[in-house]
């Protein structure tokens, strides 16, 4: 299936642009073509069967003066947006006889039914209303070039519509554009022009997008979706306008119409300050997945992976738009929304997710930290288990320079078994599907409370199955292999289940990296680390370490060996990534140590 996207120029001389979206929302081509007989030939590999095709252009107009009756339906819900639709009608020349758009459905063989399902069809859109209900934005955005409107605002609002089309990624249907070179070259010729002449056929080829997704949303989202008019008198498809959603306030008309900043709409100026945010939110992301992979890795702690997403700027303008009873829900959208770099830590075990709460909590400033499941399970429920921490940097610690950029931001931290987060994901997926009938609902809901509560059974039996386990290897001694210098992983994590009893499983990975550590340091046999660990203290490194959280089995003896080896330990190859860390430990061992 192929969905096109046509921004039909009224004739002939004017670029027209073309986009054409794969069934999985990929973009295949996009350019900007003049003649009738240029888009056909640029439409011909796609304009086979399975092809639906969304034309910003008036297809069906009989109506002699005024507006259609389906602009008229459609003006009266989004022109106080600025979206409403231009009059069509047949006393307009370019209307007088078939309109071009029609004729272009014509020789391309589609029906443009809007009721229709055949495998080749075409419907009108309008982008302006597709845009104020997708990204639930307070107005139009004002890249249009009309008089009074100066390049870099054209530039800017053209720029802000891009960052939110690449938003789309994560959406349903999902749109994904930014791999296709024709894209990242037009992303550029929009960044780069000098002149508003420059912009518009950039313009054309992005509403062409526009319009593009709108056909994909329409086929797959026919429940969320808005038919103005009919066949016979005209007709233009768009997302419908969400309930309650209402228009920014317009003051110091003016002043936007110069294209100054006003306090007219507050959201837009958030949506178009965090969309030159955005990119700047994404390395610090990063930097945030690093800085709590390393905090877990060097705890010992077990856990899945760490994953990391700076939110889309269409997702903040829908969060940023959102009210209730006519009033905004964030007077400060920058400040308010605190989600925007938003981390998630899949652990194994809820013993886990404690474990990953207590170390944040330990390492960095908790500004809130809520218990979804707890809160669920107060009210006599079952349903979605996560906790989520709101953390930012501890002015009191001191932390490497690279993680300087971070001093002044804060995450937001999910965590939760794989378990949890299997349930949250299939249940986010399938509602937000918006294909369960309504009298489906009630059952739908039945089933997911249920498969929540049977997730929650499976997470008490696998954290019982581990208690069990770590119990029955507190006397176990497995059998080496003669044949191997090295203390398997396999090994070595039975051995520590016995000797830190009271500590967590680590990580695989970790128990085959700290048996490198022991081959370097000469120690090939349980029997030779079993004397070393027997021969200290550990109670007394335990309490100069001063854990706060639950140290995996693997930290222990990290720990131990460190206390044991010193600078020996600290010099070793496989410890060259961690040597600051390392440090920092082993002068907090040496300050405990000289204080008693």
């Amino acid at each position: 299936m192929y969905f096109v996207g046509m921004d039909l120029a009224w004739g002939e001389k004017n670029p027209t642009g073309l986009a054409v979206l794969d069934a999985g929302g990929a973009l295949l081509h996009l350019s900007a073509q003049t003649s009738d007989a240029q888009i056909v030939e640029a439409l011909s590999p796609y304009a086979g069967p399975g092809v639906l095709v969304a034309i910003d252009a008036p297809l069906v107009v009989v109506n002699a003066t005024g507006n259609r009756p389906g602009e008229a339906a459609l003006n009266r819900d989004f022109a106080r947006f600025d979206a409403g639709a231009h009059p069509a009608n047949t006393g307009k020349k370019e209307f007088s006889s078939m309109p071009r758009g029609a004729r272009l459905a014509t020789t391309l063989g589609l029906d443009i039914d809007p009721a229709s399902r055949a495998e080749r069809r075409a419907i009108e859109v309008y982008p302006h209303p597709a845009t104020i209900a997708l990204f639930r934005l307070g107005r139009t955005l004002k890249y249009k070039n009309k008089q009074g409107r100066p390049l870099e605002q054209l530039r800017s609002e053209l720029l802000l519509l891009v960052d939110l089309l690449q938003g789309l990624e994560t959406a349903r249907p999902a749109l994904h554009l930014s791999t296709h070179p024709d894209w990242t070259r037009l992303v550029a010729r929009i960044t780069s022009a000098a002149r508003k002449s420059q912009l518009r056929p950039a313009e054309d080829e992005v509403d062409a997008v526009v319009c593009a997704y709108v056909a994909m949303f329409a086929s797959a989202r026919a429940d969320r979706t808005t038919t103005y008019g009919d066949l016979a008198t005209g007709y233009i498809v768009t997302p419908t306008l969400p309930d309650g959603h209402r228009p920014s306030p317009r003051q110091l008309a003016a002043a936007e119409a110069a294209g100054e900043e006003s306090e007219a709409d507050p959201v837009r100026v958030a949506v178009q300050q965090y969309a030159v945010l955005q990119p700047e939110l994404r390395d610090v992301t990063a930097q945030f997945v690093t800085l709590i992979t390393t905090l877990l890795d060097d705890a010992g702690i077990n856990y899945l992976n760490v994953t990391g997403r700076a939110k889309s700027v269409s997702s903040f303008a829908g969060k940023a738009a959102r009210a209730v009873g006519g009033a905004p829900v964030y007077a400060d959208p920058l400040v308010q929304i605190t989600d925007q770099i938003g981390i998630r830590v899949i652990t194994y075990l809820q013993s886990d997710v404690v474990a990953v709460a207590d170390l944040l909590s330990d390492q960095l400033s908790v500004l809130d930290d809520r218990d979804m499941g707890q809160e669920t399970a107060s009210e006599g429920r079952f349903g979605y288990a996560s906790r989520h921490l709101l953390v930012a940097h501890d002015p009191t610690r001191s932390d490497p320079t690279a993680y300087a950029v971070l001093r002044e931001r804060s995450a937001q931290v999910q965590i939760r078994t794989v378990l949890q987060h299997a349930w949250a994901e299939f249940e986010h997926d399938i509602r937000y599907k918006g294909s369960v009938p309504e009298q489906d609902a009630p059952d739908l809901d039945r089933r997911f409370t249920l498969a929540a509560g049977l997730l929650e059974l499976a997470d008490r039996e696998f954290s019982a199955i581990r208690d069990r386990l770590q119990a029955t290897m507190t006397d176990q001694r497995p059998q080496p292999d003669e044949s191997d210098p090295r203390i398997t992983p396999m090994d070595l994590a039975t051995f520590l289940a016995g000797q830190f009893a009271d500590a967590g499983w680590s990580r695989t990975d970790h128990y085959a990296w700290i048996s490198g550590l022991l081959l370097e340091l000469g120690i090939t046999s349980l029997d030779e680390l079993a004397a070393l660990l027997g021969a200290i203290d550990s109670s007394a490194i335990d309490g100069r370490m001063g854990y706060r959280y639950p140290a995996g089995a693997v930290r222990r003896l990290d720990d131990a060996l460190l206390a044991v080896f010193g600078q020996r330990y600290l010099g070793l190859h496989g410890n060259a990534h961690r040597e600051v860390l390392l440090r920092t430990r082993m002068e907090k061992l040496r300050a405990a140590g000289e204080q008693t």
